[in-house]
């Protein structure tokens, strides 16, 4: 028998186990819009484009799952392209389903045409445009298949009208065999031996970890060969989670974990920052060394040997030499490092890393994390603080970017992988929100908070509409500064205070916006209605939004200036 497009559209989303899509409807996809009646796939109706991408991003990190979005042809398709480029830039796995006019008329500037291919092509993974409908069903799933295989990221499908109305007979390939891309999974025996000889010969070794460690659901057995080896772990603003930040005790009390480091780079500790710098063996996992991380080039890890895991080899040794590469998933090569050391007598490694982790404890009681509390005026760092006492570190934590994003890093302590959503790579504004409605929509049972700025909040706050009719519990603390905080730290510290641009003034009132789209609002302006405030929006069942008046020129440190080494932090 045969389906149309659309038929076959709805179809492919089974065979691939997709149960929500995040959508805008328009004249190009009304035909999938009208048959998704037929069919037991939950659509989310955002209410920008851009919404929808942030969303099908923000669920596939909470589930490690692929996320779908589906927009119309033109300026529905245009507005994907910020949440396809953060998605490119975190290698978040995500299908955009766009629109398109009837191939007839393509090039022939029709209303709402747009080369979305042409557009999206520098920021997706890989992008079709479909030509003909007996190709729609291949092309879904190697889309899927691309999205979620070696190295993750987006890949745009663009459907012209007259190939969703067209008809055709339904088959699935069973198998893909696309030329040209066969991701290396497995690391290579040779290279983890003469890694492990590496790592067992040294005396201050760091491992170094990325997001890569998440999406390939390596986390345990990072912990694992960490503890294994008593070898200290720091990681990126993208590999938070990877490593637990802190250890349950007995009756629910907790302490950091000996080996945790915290973040390193820009915005890192101390003690990371300094642990890379004078490392002996840098082992690098699912990272790729940005520059947020290394700082200034030439003296990142300069005493280290550098070996670096990660299963797209054009990573390797792309900012950095590289002295041990080896490709391969991150979860393959961790699992071929436990074999390989516990093959090998070990003798008292603990003994062996005394002194480092000496050293290490020395620059945490140094220079810890910390900030200058006060009773008239409320800190970020202690708004932080207390949604993380307050949840135990059980919920999902999304960010927006700037100061908020770095507050969360430093002060938040993650101990699961997929509890921190954030914009990493391209440091998108507005990401937060949306992302946590994914994330809400995927785990409708679990506490998900977005930490935002008064700025970033704004940029995507219509979806609050979202939130309040699918009966989405998100909770927003909106660290409220009346600045675009990070932009301003830096006119601060390089551009003799000149705050141009960056004062927002003119903010709305966020407790009257909540309660104009149906939310719940609450304000604080003291220190001590921070934690009565987080309680209430914790009882209560709907989107809710916290407006935290805090201290207006609060800086994020340590911070490494731009173009200056890790090691020359500015601490307060």
């Amino acid at each position: 028998m045969k389906l149309t497009g659309a038929q076959i559209f709805f179809e492919c989303l089974k065979k691939e186990d997709v149960k929500v899509i995040f959508g805008y409807p328009g004249g190009a996809v009304l035909d999938i819009y009208h048959e998704m009646r037929n069919h037991d796939i939950r659509h989310i109706l955002v209410r920008h484009e851009q919404g929808a991408t942030h969303m099908a991003d923000g669920y596939a990190r909470a589930t490690g799952k692929v996320g779908v979005c589906l927009v119309t042809s033109g300026p529905g398709a245009t507005n994907t392209v910020t949440g396809i480029a953060t998605a490119y830039m975190d290698s978040i796995p995500i299908v955009v389903f766009t629109g398109q006019v009837p191939t007839p008329l393509i090039g022939n500037d029709a209303f709402q045409e747009v080369d979305i291919v042409g557009i999206t092509r520098p920021c997706t993974k890989h992008n079709y445009l479909v030509k003909d409908v007996r190709d729609l069903a291949r092309i879904i799933a190697e889309a899927f298949y691309l999205a979620r295989s070696g190295r993750p990221g987006p890949v745009l499908v663009d459907l012209p009208k007259d190939v969703i109305q067209g008809e055709t007979e339904f088959r699935y390939p069973k198998k893909l065999n696309l030329r040209g891309y066969k991701p290396n999974l497995e690391a290579h025996p040779k290279q983890i031996e003469r890694a492990g000889k590496a790592i067992l010969s040294a005396k201050r070794p760091v491992i170094y970890a990325g997001g890569g460690v998440i999406s390939s659901s390596a986390s345990s057995l990072l912990h694992e060969l960490a503890t294994m080896l008593q070898i200290p772990v720091t990681t990126t603003l993208m590999g938070l989670g990877g490593f637990p930040a802190v250890l349950e005790k007995d009756q629910g009390t907790q302490e950091l974990h000996p080996l945790w480091l915290g973040m390193l780079g820009m915005h890192g500790t101390f003690r990371a920052n300094m642990a890379v710098s004078n490392c002996d063996v840098l082992i690098a996992i699912g990272a790729r060394f940005d520059d947020r991380v290394t700082g200034k080039l030439s003296e990142f890890a300069p005493k280290a040997k550098i070996i670096h895991v990660d299963v797209d080899p054009t990573s390797i040794s792309k900012n950095v030499p590289v002295h041990i590469p080896i490709v391969g998933d991150c979860k393959d090569a961790l699992k071929k490092f436990i074999e390989f050391f516990k093959s090998e007598k070990l003798g008292d490694i603990a003994k062996k890393r005394d002194s480092w982790l000496s050293r290490i404890n020395e620059w945490k009681k140094t220079y810890p994390l910390a900030y200058e509390e006060r009773n008239d005026v409320i800190k970020p760092q202690f708004v932080v603080e207390k949604i993380y006492e307050l949840t135990r570190g059980k919920a999902i934590i999304s960010t927006e970017v700037g100061q908020n994003q770095m507050w969360v890093a430093q002060y938040y302590h993650f101990t699961k992988p997929r509890t921190l959503l954030t914009s990493g790579g391209l440091g998108t504004m507005g990401y937060g929100f949306p992302a946590a409605i994914g994330a809400q929509v995927a785990f409708p049972d679990k506490i998900v908070f977005d930490v935002a700025g008064d700025g970033s909040i704004q940029m995507n706050i219509q979806e609050m509409t979202t939130a309040v009719t699918n009966n989405l519990p998100v909770k927003i603390a909106i660290l409220n500064n009346s600045y675009l905080g990070m932009v301003r730290q830096w006119q601060e510290l390089f551009y003799e205070r000149n705050y141009c641009a960056t004062c927002l003034s003119g903010s709305p009132d966020f407790v009257k916006l909540a309660e104009a789209y149906g939310a719940v609002g609450f304000r604080a302006t003291k220190p001590d209605e921070v934690e009565p405030i987080i309680k209430k929006a914790l009882e209560t069942d709907k989107p809710v939004i916290m407006d935290f008046v805090v201290e207006p020129e609060e800086g994020v440190y340590p911070m490494v200036p731009a173009g200056k080494a890790i090691t020359e932090m500015l601490l307060v």
